[in-house]
């Protein structure tokens, strides 16, 4: 079998002309204006529309139109939703969706697209998973929204209805994998790591700020049971740069995977760390996304690399992460901001490697 190629897959939802909507020459089969992009629940809210939008228009500005394939997700059967929430929590959705939408908490809420945007998000990886699969890729970018991270097996939360990378995760260990989830969103991903906490077949690391929201991600939440071991919270300070994350990977992220040794790596691609984001104080740079991506894909066994968009709010700032991130993951070189300096956050890497007995 040949090599699987550069070119990473993008999927979405949304558009069926690129060209028609922003101005570039690759395609995306599937609706048109379905799903993702008609979740919308209220002028001024920082989960809109317009994130997708500055997403693809980064790809198309970085000009990797032609070093991306672009596939239509499809909504994620129920029973593979069911693996990671409880029927309840779909149930009270779904009623909430019938109602025409409505708001869960103050922060997240559903109008009469949102139920088939979260099915459309969690269905991506699956997709992508098949796309992988065939041998003709080595990575894959689901570019969906709502994000998922913060979805708890029994509650949506934090602008999240269903934990997309979860259902992708519960599919690969159904199917005999082991995975590893990176999680560099700046807030922590507290319903992923709820719905893997006891589990010895998913290795779900996290680099965040804290404290913050949720307010979880404490060095000293390990895993539990058979789990224990298998959760790894890198909580960093405001402001903290790069090099701490660079550090981070150095000293806990590359000996985890090394011992975990996963057939997958999935990624919860959050770009809400980067310096102008409005909603976390990080002081991250596009051209830091590139470094981490670049190591996500030294990481993975070749195709076996997935990753989902979830934060990111300052739509310039998302637009150059995603392309630093894509452009990484096809080896195409793009242009991005320097990568950031500063402290390297000895006293968290060295309390993290203490808890998990890395010598």
């Amino acid at each position: 079998m040949s090599p699987p190629r550069a070119e990473p897959v993008l999927l979405g939802p949304d558009i069926d002309d690129l060209e028609a909507c922003h101005g570039c020459n690759c395609r995306l089969w599937g609706d048109r204006c379905q799903g993702c992009a008609q979740h919308e629940v209220g002028a001024g809210h920082p989960e809109r529309p317009a994130r997708l939008s500055a997403a693809l228009a980064g790809l198309r500005d970085a000009g990797l139109d032609d070093a991306i394939d672009l596939v239509a997700a499809q909504p994620a059967p129920l029973p593979a939703i069911l693996r990671v929430h409880d029927a309840a929590l779909i149930e009270r959705l779904s009623a909430l969706d019938e109602l025409g939408g409505g708001f869960i908490d103050g922060d997240t809420a559903m109008n009469a697209h949102s139920f088939g945007a979260a099915r459309l998000a969690a269905g991506a990886g699956l997709v992508a998973i098949e796309q992988l699969r065939a041998g003709t890729h080595r990575a894959a970018l689901c570019v969906v929204r709502p994000p998922g991270h913060h979805a708890t097996p029994s509650t949506a939360m934090g602008f999240c209805l269903f934990n997309s990378i979860g259902v992708t995760a519960a599919a690969l260990v159904a199917a005999g994998e082991r995975v590893a989830i990176i999680d560099f969103d700046a807030h922590h991903g507290n319903g992923t790591q709820e719905v893997f906490y006891e589990s010895d077949q998913v290795l779900f690391v996290s680099l965040h700020q804290f404290p913050w929201y949720p307010g979880t991600g404490r060095v000293d939440e390990i895993g539990r049971g058979p789990g224990a071991g298998y959760t790894v919270n890198i909580p960093f300070a405001a402001g903290t740069s790069g090099d701490a994350y660079r550090h981070a990977f150095e000293a806990v992220v590359w000996p985890k995977i090394e011992g975990f040794r996963p057939t997958w790596i999935l990624v919860s691609a959050g770009y809400d760390g980067h310096r102008l984001d409005p909603l976390a104080q990080l002081g991250l740079t596009s051209g830091d996304y590139g470094d981490l991506a670049r190591q996500l894909v030294a990481m993975a066994p070749s195709g076996r690399l997935i990753a989902f968009l979830e934060g990111g709010y300052h739509l310039d700032s998302l637009a150059s992460s995603v392309a630093a991130t894509v452009g990484a993951f096809a080896d195409v070189s793009v242009h991005a901001e320097e990568a950031s300096s500063g402290s390297r956050a000895d006293h968290v890497i060295a309390a993290v490697r203490a808890q998990h007995g890395l010598r």
